[in-house]
């Protein structure tokens, strides 16, 4: 009997749905699971989040995947113990299936090569910022990892809508490096659309001014930055123990990778969560491991492998001993030298016979030489490949 009770319900599903469709009214749902166990702020705040995600988005149908909690009558569950391995084992086999399409967890064990990129809202001009990446991590190099991150930022703002991107990097080590990498990248016909700093001088390097403000789309950082920065933008009104602004630590990305599961803190109050479960939707309905595999093929084919490659740490050798020339006024300044091989690029310049010194200016290293020779060690750094 109880068989025969579910079949009619289901085919009186099926039949509202078609009355619906007929009406022009109809909206095709799309599932995302949500881990409903392990925040700090109660399973009730998660159980808010995922009712704010359905309110504002019909097309939304989230799935709680955790043990029984209070608020959550009428909502669809996969019910589990009180154990997040239990739960991350549910989720995985609700993905596996097909029973969710997308995933928002509080935590997840990604492998090497995926990273998430979050989203926040910036206070300034109140435009939101796409941070690459927040969680995971693309590489285990540095500055490959940037280059990397940059490429999943922006299928990941395209997955989310923007069409065209902007993208800048924050000034950080290695920050020159990884802008001479994109620059390369760009040249070879990799379409990077790069943004500019509100600051006088522009250009596509980052200051703090720029996160308060969202001057580019899609902001590139390492991880472990990227991740002080996703707290920072979420809880800075609230004390810290509670994220109240922003859409999460993001959708996760990676090459090979196929699945869009997006990270919240345990922190993380009900809009949040909302805003995470939305953006996770989006992801999936724009199939980001699609897009994300579209760039990184353009990528490729503008020299993505070699620029990598070229990127490794090289092995350390005997440093050379080069004594500096006769000294003589530093009267100009070079920009752009990446502070991690700055004295590198002055024992570069030492060898031609040109004077120079290492400096740190207001936006980052510096290399000072006399106005008489400002043009020939501009032409060494760069055949160099220090700027």
């Amino acid at each position: 009997m109880d068989e025969k009770k579910k079949t009619r319900e289901l085919i009186g599903e099926v039949l509202a749905e078609l009355v619906e469709e007929a009406k022009g009214g109809y909206v095709k749902k799309v599932s995302i699971g949500l881990m409903s166990y392990g925040s700090e702020l109660g399973e009730g705040e998660l159980v808010k989040g995922a009712r704010l995600a359905m309110q504002n988005d019909p097309s939304l149908n989230v799935v709680l995947i955790g043990p029984k909690c209070e608020g959550a009558e009428g909502m669809v569950c996969i019910e589990t113990p009180a154990c997040e391995a239990d739960i991350s084992r549910a989720m995985e086999d609700a993905l596996q299936k097909g029973i969710i399409s997308g995933a928002v967890a509080l935590h997840y064990p990604f492998p090497l090569g995926v990273t998430t990129i979050g989203k926040v809202l910036t206070p300034a001009r109140g435009k939101p910022c796409f941070i690459a990446s927040s969680t995971g991590t693309s590489s285990s190099s540095r500055a490959e990892a940037m280059v990397r991150n940059t490429i999943y930022g922006i299928a990941a703002a395209k997955a989310d809508g923007i069409a065209s991107p902007t993208v800048g990097i924050l000034n950080l080590d290695g920050a020159q490096t990884v802008f001479r990498a994109l620059q390369k990248l760009q040249e070879g016909g990799y379409p990077i659309n790069f943004g500019s700093s509100m600051r006088k001088d522009g250009g596509a390097i980052l200051r703090g001014n720029d996160l308060l403000a969202g001057s580019v789309d899609v902001c590139v950082t390492d991880t472990l930055t990227g991740n002080v920065l996703m707290k920072l933008f979420s809880a800075w009104n609230t004390g810290g123990n509670y994220e109240a602004l922003g859409w999460g630590y993001g959708p996760s990305v990676g090459e090979g990778w196929d699945r869009v599961v997006s990270i919240i803190s345990r922190a993380s109050g009900a809009p949040v969560i909302a805003s995470a479960l939305s953006m996770n939707a989006r992801c999936v309905k724009n199939v980001l491991p699609g897009l994300a595999a579209a760039e990184l093929e353009l990528a490729k084919k503008a020299g993505l492998e070699e620029i990598l490659l070229s990127l490794q740490p090289k092995h350390p050798s005997a440093e050379e001993d080069v004594k500096a020339p006769p000294t003589e006024p530093t009267d100009e300044e070079i920009h752009g030298i990446d502070v991690l091989e700055i004295e590198d690029a002055v024992k570069a310049l030492w060898k031609e016979g040109i004077y120079a010194e290492s400096s740190m200016g207001c936006t980052g290293p510096v290399i000072k030489t006399a106005a008489s020779r400002i043009e020939k060690a501009k032409a060494v750094l760069k055949e160099k490949g220090y700027i």
